[in-house]
């Protein structure tokens, strides 16, 4: 296989790990590089692999059926990978403030489904970062957090 494959087959275990439900916050220790960086429009960047499993672990309280899945086949070139997907949850369980526009309460029971596109960096194998553009705004607006005009 070519480095481009490796790339993909390890990225595809980051989104199936990290990203897919039920969620396994072993893949952050097995595949992110210590220093990694995770940073969508959403959230605050988040940097190495406690603060990502932080992160992820209020993320999936808030949203405990939270899930993202691929929407196309990944492309690879070089040490990186870029992938399309779509995703979103219930918020169903405590309140959440990681927004970087605002914080919902306890239990809305609002959902969010969204898309995005995202570029990963591998380097010796391990992920040194993960930077997505998503559809943040579809998402605030159906979560009520932001208003359409």
């Amino acid at each position: 296989m070519s480095k481009e494959d490796d790339n993909k087959a390890l990225i595809g275990r980051w989104f199936t790990g990290f990203w897919g439900n039920p969620w396994d916050s072993r893949i952050v220790d097995e595949l992110a590089a210590p220093d990694m960086l995770l940073q969508y429009s959403l959230h605050a960047p988040r940097r190495g692999r406690q603060d990502i499993k932080n992160f992820m672990t209020d993320f999936r309280a808030a949203f405990p059926d939270l899930n993202f899945w691929g929407a196309a086949d990944l492309i690879a070139e070089g040490d990186y990978v870029v992938g399309r997907w779509e995703g979103g949850g219930t918020h169903t369980g405590p309140a959440f403030s990681d927004f970087l526009i605002g914080s919902l309460p306890a239990a809305t029971g609002r959902k969010m489904k969204f898309t995005g596109t995202t570029v990963l960096k591998v380097v010796n194998g391990k992920i040194t970062e993960e930077v997505g553009l998503d559809d943040g705004v579809t998402a605030l607006q159906q979560l009520g957090l932001l208003r359409a005009a």
